[in-house]
């Protein structure tokens, strides 16, 4: 299934990588699925990504963080595969899986456990990035008291 973004793009700003993003998504899904993955959200800014990474060891799997983008990758020797199979149903060959991340998610901790590669998020908005509340106080604004002071005294001068 194929998206046409056109309408979008020719109406909106600053929208541009929000459009490559699901484009590339779009054309990913369309590609091989390999390995099987779970994302799931375990609270507010917490999360994990769990792939399913049977007959791979700590030492052929790499996990690579990026600005924006997880990058995980799996290398299989080819000469591993035994001529003595019967029949090999386990899927073992090399692959490449890219996770797009939000703006301030990070790589918190990666486990390899009983062939399960678990992968925690986690989003730290910085301070200065959070919302803030604004006190509201009573009284002219600053410029106004500014100005009025600068005439008083221009009063006063004269």
């Amino acid at each position: 299934m194929r998206i046409d973004l056109t309408p979008y793009r020719r109406s909106t700003i600053g929208f541009d990588r929000l459009f490559d993003l699901l484009e590339a998504n779009s054309r990913a899904n369309s590609a091989e699925n390999y390995p099987p993955f779970n994302l799931e959200r375990l609270a507010e800014d917490r999360y994990r990504i769990t792939l399913a990474v049977a007959g791979f060891s700590r030492d052929e799997i790499e996990i690579t963080a990026q600005q924006n983008m997880l990058l995980v990758t799996g290398k299989k020797d080819d000469k591993a595969n035994s001529p003595n199979f019967l029949h090999v149903g386990i899927a073992n060959r090399s692959f490449e899986r890219r996770f797009e991340l939000a703006d301030f998610v990070f790589v918190e901790d990666a486990r390899l456990n009983d062939g399960l590669l678990v992968v925690d998020l986690v989003r730290e908005v910085p301070e200065a990035m959070k919302p803030k509340t604004i006190a509201i106080k009573t009284g002219q604004p600053l410029a106004a008291v500014e100005h009025n002071t600068g005439e008083a005294d221009e009063a006063k001068a004269a």
